[in-house]
């Protein structure tokens, strides 16, 4: 589709320069001829270059206007694009960008930013990001080159230097130059000072802070620090009094007399304050003194050569087999030397033997239950011939599946009774004899 879209252009270009030549351009040959020249300007100056300087926040927008002119256009006349795009961004010939660049696009709506603070280190190296732009509704794509010149900064680092946290902004709109401004503003009128310049901006989440719940409006936090060559004012110090230190660390907001001159617009965290004096700060280099606990310098590190000589593991792996093995034969042998040879051993033994004995019997006795029987099972009278019955069952009648209470069947050893009935009908009961 791109590279049919290309062949599409040229073919118009080509067109054009025929009209020109032929005679005069009717309206819509030349505005489709202004359309191509655009395009193809566009491209040729697709590589911008910019000068930030070492030490102070950079700002960078992509802005999604400026790269629609790179994807063909909305497929009904008429009507205003509105595709969705997001940015990839990487050094040019490295998979990521460099450690002092950050990225952020919060929807492929919205625009997006690259921002950081460069290093002096790659003061007069310029630095190319690629930008390769996606259209998520055609699947085309189209790249840029952003080349970062990094001058250096006058004063550069600035002696003084505060980091305050910001709790009701997320990074993107921290960076927005109207935002930014009026911060920058807010601090010039308390701190006074001849230079300020905002040195980083950092998401409360690149500093292990936790997503915030989609409630309130809630933020997620930004951290701004900000440079002068003046020292701190003394409202900004009152947050190290032992009183608002106390407060802090009740997690009680400390009571600071210039809040009121950033509470309108922003909501600032003074337990989270720093303030950096590098006026007075020390050196910490020591020279290494080698004593008995430095080894000494073994110059640069030599690999073996291929030429080694190979060595046997046979003796090794019978040691570890043979030791271990040895020691488990010993305690075996003194075990079983406690078990069958010693007096407390065999006791244990006669003991095992005859609680198992003893429950090889109680088995035994379950399966014949030789109980006495109990009295209502003892002979007795026939009631009507007087005659002595015998039990119901026998001795060796099988009591297992005798049921606790029998029902009335016909059993042996009943007698069956007639009854007289009003009805001048005789019933026959039955007597159980037990």
């Amino acid at each position: 589709m791109r590279r049919r879209w290309c062949r599409q252009q040229q073919a118009e270009e080509r067109g054009a320069m025929r009209c020109c030549a032929a005679g005069p351009w009717p309206h819509s040959a030349l505005t489709t001829l202004l359309l191509t020249v655009y395009t193809i300007l566009s491209k040729v100056h697709s590589d911008r270059n910019v000068y930030p300087s070492a030490g102070v926040l950079f700002v960078h927008v992509l802005e999604r206007e400026y790269f629609k002119g790179e994807f063909p256009p909305y497929p009904k006349p008429g009507e205003i694009s509105n595709d969705p795009i997001t940015f990839n961004t990487n050094l040019m010939g490295y998979p990521d960008r460099p450690g002092w660049l950050r990225y952020i696009q919060r929807t492929p709506y919205s625009d997006g930013v690259l921002y950081g603070s460069p290093t002096v280190e790659n003061v007069g190296k310029p630095t190319i990001i690629e930008i390769t732009a996606y259209n998520r509704r055609t699947f085309e794509t189209a790249r840029h080159n952003l080349i970062i010149n990094i001058m250096s900064a006058e004063d550069f680092p600035l002696p003084y230097q505060a980091e305050f946290f910001i709790r009701n902004m997320n990074v993107e709109e921290m960076l927005a130059s109207e935002v930014l401004g009026d911060f920058l503003g807010a601090v010039k009128n308390v701190w006074q000072p001849e230079r300020l310049n905002a040195i980083n901006i950092t998401s409360a989440l690149d500093r292990g802070g936790r997503v915030p719940l989609p409630i309130n409006d809630m933020k997620e936090g930004v951290y701004v620090m900000v440079g002068a060559d003046v020292p701190f004012s003394s409202c900004l110090r009152e947050v190290e009094n032992p009183q608002n230190q106390l407060r802090c660390s009740q997690e009680m907001e400390p009571v600071i007399t210039c809040d009121k001159k950033f509470r309108t617009q922003f909501h600032i965290d003074w337990c989270k304050i720093s303030l950096v004096d590098n006026t007075k700060q020390v050196s910490t280099f020591q020279e290494v003194i080698r004593g008995e606990g430095i080894l000494p310098d073994g110059g640069e590190y030599k690999p073996p050569s291929d030429t080694l000589k190979s060595r046997d593991y046979y003796s090794d792996f019978l040691i570890t087999l043979a030791v271990p093995s040895a020691i488990a034969l010993v305690l075996f042998l003194i075990l079983a030397y406690i078990m069958c040879c010693r007096r407390e051993g065999v006791i244990q033994l006669v003991h095992h033997s005859a609680i198992q004995k003893s429950t090889k019997e109680l088995r035994d006795m379950s399966k014949n239950r030789e109980i006495a029987w109990p009295l209502s099972t003892l002979p007795v009278f026939h009631p009507v011939t007087g005659e002595i019955v015998p039990p119901l069952h026998t001795d060796s009648y099988d009591n297992t599946s005798m049921p606790l209470m029998q029902t009335q069947q016909n059993l042996p050893h009943q007698t069956q009774i007639p009854q007289q009935q009003s009805a001048g009908q005789y019933l026959e009961n039955t007597v159980i004899i037990k």
